[in-house]
């Protein structure tokens, strides 16, 4: 595997063209590879295809959102195929870019590229969100539970959609706070302010809180653990940090995507379209395992599952953030 961290100049990627031809890559989000979230399920799936044979790859922390477009213009130049960018944050650059190497195949995960050799793999987290929702709600000893997003976008208030219909159908009478830790990049790595938020919710009776905040989600973790309620993880199956405290966690298998494409694309002529993923498809799910499993009742796991079954049925309809039909009902 060949490593880039922190890439500041044209020259520090210039270094890296001793790597094989037509190996893959992949470009983190901001977060970074070790965000124990979205990122890190994403290196999780590149260590998955080279452990099955794959090979090895090439992967890139950018210092900076600035940097994206020249590493992916470098990474087409040097052919590595096929060039993976995971978050929504890259959408700009790889409009850019794609064009110009229409022999390259490039995939974004969490947004929609529309160019023939772009493939786009979103996910339903609002499917997702609705279910852990429900496990919040149905634990609360106090009806209250809350959401802490990271960066305030529509991706992130999709998931905030997703939860809080999920909490009300599962208890009417539930009362969701929600809270966005910033507008910038940042938000999805500060933990403190994370930790901040989730003390304010607490006071204020919140005994779950779901965070969807890449790292800052780490001192929302930490903030329930020392306060003995519980938090939801999500992207990742985050169970394993605070056993006890953590109830669940909104897995979305950015990993299987990661994997899948790297064994698969890149080897014929580029291709377009979009790949969307939700509870139907295996795309996102909750967790539930030995680091949980005291924590979920036979009641409640009977009533998430029935709950599962009706979103993929049809009988429950879950909003959507991005519909303009759907916005005004989600609080927009």
């Amino acid at each position: 595997m060949k490593t880039v961290y922190q890439v500041l100049t044209s020259a520090v990627l210039l270094a890296c063209t001793q790597a094989a031809l037509a190996e893959p890559a992949i470009v983190y989000d901001a977060g970074g590879k070790n965000d124990k979230s979205f990122n890190q399920a994403a290196a999780t799936g590149a260590e998955q295809f080279k452990k099955a044979g794959g090979g090895n790859y090439t992967e890139i922390t950018l210092s900076g959102e600035a940097q994206r477009e020249q590493a992916l213009e470098r990474l087409a130049q040097r052919k590595n195929n096929p060039v993976i960018t995971i978050g929504f944050i890259g959408e700009s650059a790889l409009k850019k870019v794609a064009p110009k190497f229409p022999n390259t195949q490039f995939v974004i995960v969490d947004s929609v590229v529309d160019q023939p050799n772009v493939k786009s793999i979103v996910f339903r987290d609002n499917e997702g969100s609705f279910l852990v929702g429900a496990v919040a709600a149905l634990k609360s000893a106090t009806g209250k539970v809350g959401f802490i997003g990271g960066m305030d976008v529509p991706l992130i208030r999709r998931f905030a959609c997703g939860f809080a219909q999920g909490a009300k159908y599962a208890n009417p009478k539930a009362e969701v706070l929600q809270n966005m830790t910033g507008t910038t990049p940042s938000a999805w790595n500060d933990p403190t302010k994370g930790g901040e938020l989730a003390k304010s919710q607490m006071d204020r009776g919140v005994d779950v809180i779901f965070a969807a905040a890449g790292g800052t989600g780490v001192g929302v973790y930490q903030a329930a653990k020392d306060a003995k309620k519980f938090a939801i993880g999500v992207d990742s199956n985050q169970n394993y940090l605070f056993p006890g405290t953590m109830l669940t966690s909104m897995v979305k298998r950015v990993d299987v995507a990661v994997k899948n494409s790297f064994t698969n694309d890149g080897k014929g002529k580029p291709s377009g379209g979009t790949q969307d993923l939700g509870l139907k498809e295996g795309g996102v799910d909750w967790a539930l395992d030995q680091y949980n499993r005291s924590l979920i009742t036979p009641a409640i796991e009977a009533k998430v599952k029935e709950i599962k079954a009706d979103i993929i049925s049809g009988k429950i309809k879950v909003l959507d953030y991005y519909k303009d039909e759907d916005k005004a009902k989600c609080g927009a």
